[in-house]
């Protein structure tokens, strides 16, 4: 088995210098904007999950080591694109969940992803505000 530190690294290096500059541009894929926790500044992270009544359901592959969650600790307020729509919400960290059955609920190629790489899964829920922002 690969060192979690080592496969942290080299996950995060491919997905901040190839995968999340290509993924944020396809309209369709869905995006989290978190608050910089330092900058201020609004930080944009594709990922996976799925829309559940008012509440939008992710699990976050390296959990409290995953530069959004940290953001998500200073600023739970976050907007959540899907569709091509933006939805503002307040985000929880759901330590406590089991994040493998969560898995099991969402998109299978991104939970495939998600389980093959992750080292520290962390299930995250979004509760979508009525209105879009």
């Amino acid at each position: 088995m690969v060192n979690a530190d080592l496969q942290h690294r080299w996950v995060t290096a491919f997905q901040r210098n190839i995968g999340n500059p290509i993924l944020r541009r396809l309209p369709s894929q869905t995006l989290l904007e978190t608050t910089g926790r330092v900058s201020g500044q609004a930080r944009q992270t594709p990922i996976g999950g799925a829309r559940r009544g008012d509440s939008f359901w992710f699990v976050s592959e390296f959990g409290e080591r995953s530069q959004y969650i940290r953001n998500i600790r200073a600023h739970d307020r976050v907007r959540v694109r899907l569709g091509g729509r933006w939805y503002s919400g307040t985000a929880h960290l759901l330590p406590e969940d089991d994040a493998k059955a969560r898995m099991r609920e969402l998109p299978k190629y991104n939970s495939a992803v998600v389980g093959a790489f992750g080292t520290d899964l962390l299930t995250v829920r979004v509760d979508l505000d009525s209105d879009r922002a």
